[in-house]
């Protein structure tokens, strides 16, 4: 296939990887950084803001001060106590974190139905007791993780309005300090670690999932929107734009699409970000399996992330950039920056950022087209479809070929000319029954009552009445 028809797509195995070089893969959330190294990155930044911050806010507490003394000073009468002392809550609202919207999850609490809140209620009861389940035979250790882990959801639940990235460094940091914690008190395999930080993960997740998911004060939710219209937008693009090796004529081919499909759109049904992370393995295995069903060879980088793209194209799941961003924020990142879930999930990252960035030239179509697909004005289906330079049969398609213009006004598409024949076929024959001979009718005879009974005539006459005299 044609190089420049893989152009958009080429991503090679360096450029999943985080950009400070410490072999983790990155993430576009973290401008191609690790969640360690971003981390790290940030540390001086934030603390260089936090001291701006307290600098600024001393400055305008020593102001407002003085301009208190010199009214004072003029002759002004005193203030009340209440008064005088409003400046020092404003410094600690100054390092308070507000919401971009006004908060509703307290005000709508005591409108929401009794048998909504016993249903969370009773899901949350189910979640601590499977958890305390699975700590029993660690005895004493065991009850020293729920005990942590019950401290720290208790806390989180406890905050309001607290912006997503301060949410993120404090699960972080636990599952840091639990793994030391781990390591130290807790005597058993690398495999006996491993499934207690999963079980850790899905309890605090599960507790806290309704805060953490989406929150009011993020834009999380404008932004699965924009996605959600941009994919929509997107619907014409076909697999032969992408360049994808997929051929759905074959059963098995198609089953995997629809079921890569179906894991994709899953991902919004689970709370603990290793299950969301485990519907994206599944789909891009089933990815891999359909493409290698059609290429009959291993699947390359190459061949998977066009494939990636069609899926999403196709799935259009629902709050896919929440999903992605609750995975980021909150997942064990040991699972995100190496390993088999990590490297499916950044592709998948990948992908989401190519829809966004999707323009003609990476579907080798002229502004002109691209523009009107977009629009909606006209559709690369049919004859226009093939011979707009996609994925042509022959693999060499120039360059310097346009693609056909598309059908102005005045002029007929394929379809437009389909329609007019038959409907032109539809009249004549209409015309053709109407200009026949009259249909002839006849005259039906008065009709009686036993007109209907064939054979009767056999039959006695009718009773008379007869009249008798007294």
């Amino acid at each position: 296939m044609n190089s420049q028809h893989r152009r958009g797509f080429s991503v090679q195995q360096s450029d999943l990887m985080c950009k400070s070089g410490c072999g983790y893969y990155g993430n576009a959330v973290w401008q191609g950084h690790c969640s360690k190294c971003w981390r790290e990155q940030n540390q001086c930044t934030r603390a260089k803001q936090i001291e701006e911050d307290r600098a600024l806010a001393e400055r305008l507490q020593r102001e407002e001060e003085a301009a208190a003394y010199t009214s004072n000073q003029e002759g002004a009468p005193p203030q009340p106590a209440a008064s005088r002392t409003h400046t020092v809550p404003m410094v600690k609202r100054l390092f308070t974190p507000a919401p971009k919207t006004p908060a509703r999850r307290d005000a709508g609490a005591a409108q929401t139905p009794a048998s909504q809140s016993s249903s969370l209620s009773r899901e949350a009861d189910h979640v601590t007791q499977t958890f305390i389940d699975f700590l029993k035979p660690f005895q004493r250790p065991g009850y020293d993780i729920f005990k942590q882990c019950h401290a720290f959801t208790e806390n989180v639940a406890r905050r309001k309005a607290v912006v997503c990235d301060d949410l993120s460094d404090s699960v972080q940091d636990f599952y840091q300090n639990m793994s030391e914690y781990l390591q130290t008190n807790l005597k058993g395999s690398p495999e006996v670690m491993e499934t207690v930080m999963e079980e850790v993960e899905r309890y605090v997740m599960g507790r806290l999932y309704e805060q953490l998911f989406c929150p009011e004060h993020s834009d999380d939710e404008k932004k699965d929107l924009l996605i959600r219209k941009r994919i929509r937008a997107l619907h014409w693009v076909s697999i032969a734009m992408l360049c994808v090796p997929l051929d759905e004529q074959i059963p098995k081919v198609s089953d995997s699409v629809e079921r890569a499909i179906t894991d994709l759109i899953n991902l919004d049904s689970k709370k603990v970000p290793k299950e969301k992370l485990a519907c994206v393995t599944r789909c891009s295995k089933l990815i891999l399996t359909a493409v290698q069903g059609c290429v009959k060879a291993a699947a390359s980088a190459d061949d998977f992330l066009p494939a990636l793209v069609y899926i999403v194209l196709k799935a259009n799941p629902p709050r896919l950039h929440s999903n992605i961003q609750y995975i980021t924020r909150y997942c064990n990142p040991s699972r995100i920056m190496s390993g088999e879930d990590g490297y499916y999930f950044t592709n998948l990252c990948c992908a989401v950022a190519f829809i966004e960035k999707l323009d003609a030239q990476s579907l080798n179509l002229s502004q002109e087209d691209f523009e009107l697909y977009m629009s909606g004005s006209a559709s690369p289906s049919g004859p226009r479809a093939s011979s707009s330079g996609h994925g042509s049969q022959n693999g060499s398609a120039s360059s310097s070929s346009a693609p056909p213009p598309a059908p102005r006004t005045g002029e007929r598409g394929p379809e437009e000319a389909d329609l007019i024949e038959w409907s032109e076929g539809q009249e004549l024959s209409v015309m053709g029954i109407l200009d026949a001979a009259p249909v002839r009718t006849h005259a039906s005879a008065s009709s009686t009552i036993d007109s209907d009974n064939i054979g009767g005539d056999g039959l006695p006459p009718p009773l008379q009445p007869q009249k008798f005299s007294s």
